[in-house]
């Protein structure tokens, strides 16, 4: 951060701030007594200071400052800044919703799903993270017709006389509290749903399609078609799940963003579920000597610090942050998600370089079709 120093004189003060750039940047505004900074982000930074010191006359002896390329980096600094001088309600001042992850959970004797906004130390398999709750219930609902794994929030006490449910009557559920199942046996469905999470779908449709091009190999037509059904739903329930949405543990991603710098850009790197922040990618080489765009990614991929992982709040606060950029209308980058470093995209993320590197396409001017 880059301090200002502000004194009484408001002249003195304007001619301080008016030699700022006006650019994108988050500041912290210090007051004159003990208290609480102001905390912002903003498009404007000197138009902004102008305002609020000058304008509106709000009494700061200092300012602090970062200029940032992104939103993405900015609302990451902000972040980082509320944690350290906002106290514990910093997430209410900075607008910071936790997103919701469907949760399976494995330390129950007969596992369900639930929706959830944190993560526990509890044995489980959290799938997300979601754009809404009401996503994530979409997406639970759907996926759940694939199985049948119980519904029902109780913590069951499995008898021959429990009255079951619906969902029981209807073949949707092994019904282990009616102790249709046993503990085995029920275990084995839920080994199932947690592999089609942690694989996305690819353990249900894989197998499904291959029995599909068998039975039709086999003339079987009409196998073939009731198996291609289920190809079908199960794609629809896949597609159910947000854009940015897998296992937590195995969340991994590329992130190519605007940097402060002219002539570079900024690689966000997301590995195991835990955001590990950015590299600086410069396009001037201090020697002079050329070095291709996949060589220095690469190299700045293997630079990229796993070791010590974060607390599980601040895990998935950062990935709040994230998941609001991601999700959001003022989206300024690309991301590119993928399930472990051999299959990182690097022809994809080497354009996404160069497009980014070129900056946000100019609009072009209406003219009139009329005559002059």
């Amino acid at each position: 951060m880059i301090e200002l120093k502000l004194g009484s004189d408001v002249a003195e003060n304007r001619a301080r701030i008016e030699a700022l750039p006006n650019k994108p940047a988050v500041f912290i505004l210090w007051p004159q007594a003990n208290g609480k900074p102001f905390l912002a982000r903003t498009n404007v930074l000197r138009r902004r200071l102008i305002r609020m010191v000058i304008t509106d006359g709000i009494a700061a002896p200092r300012v602090e400052y970062q200029l940032t390329g992104s939103r993405l980096e900015g609302q990451m600094l902000v972040w980082e800044l509320a944690r350290r001088f906002l106290g514990s309600d910093y997430r209410s001042e900075i607008r910071l919703r936790l997103p919701a992850w469907v949760k399976l959970i494995l330390s129950n004797t007969f596992p369900r799903t639930q929706i959830t906004h944190r993560i526990g130390r509890a044995p489980a398999v959290y799938f997300g993270p979601f754009r809404s709750r009401a996503s994530a219930v979409h997406f639970e609902a759907g996926f759940l017709d694939l199985f049948q794994l119980r519904r029902c929030q109780d913590d069951l006490a499995p008898s021959p006389e429990h009255p079951g449910c619906i969902y029981g009557e209807m073949g949707k559920c092994l019904r282990p509290c009616q102790q249709a199942v046993g503990v085995e046996e029920y275990r084995g469905e839920v080994g199932r749903v947690a592999e089609f999470l942690r694989t996305s779908g690819r353990s249900l449709a894989g197998p499904a399609e291959s029995a599909r091009d068998r039975l039709s190999a086999d003339m079987d037509f009409e196998g073939a078609a009731l198996m291609h059904q289920r190809c079908q739903r199960i794609a629809e329930v896949v597609s159910l799940r947000d854009e940015m949405c897998g296992e937590l543990g195995s969340l991994n991603g590329v992130i190519v963003l605007p940097s402060a710098e002219a002539n570079a850009v900024e690689i966000g790197w997301l590995r195991r579920g835990y955001w590990r922040g950015m590299s600086r990618l410069s396009f001037l080489m201090a020697d002079g000597t050329p070095i291709s765009l996949d060589a220095r990614l690469r190299e700045l991929a293997g630079t990229v610090d796993n070791s010590a992982p974060v607390g599980a709040g601040e895990r998935l606060e950062r990935l709040a942050v994230l998941a609001r950029w991601r999700y959001s209308d003022w989206c300024d980058g690309e991301m590119f998600l993928f399930e472990d470093d051999s299959k990182i995209p690097w022809r994809k993320v080497v354009n996404a370089v160069s497009r980014i590197a070129q900056g946000p396409p100019k609009r072009k001017r209406k003219t009139n079709s009329g005559t002059q």
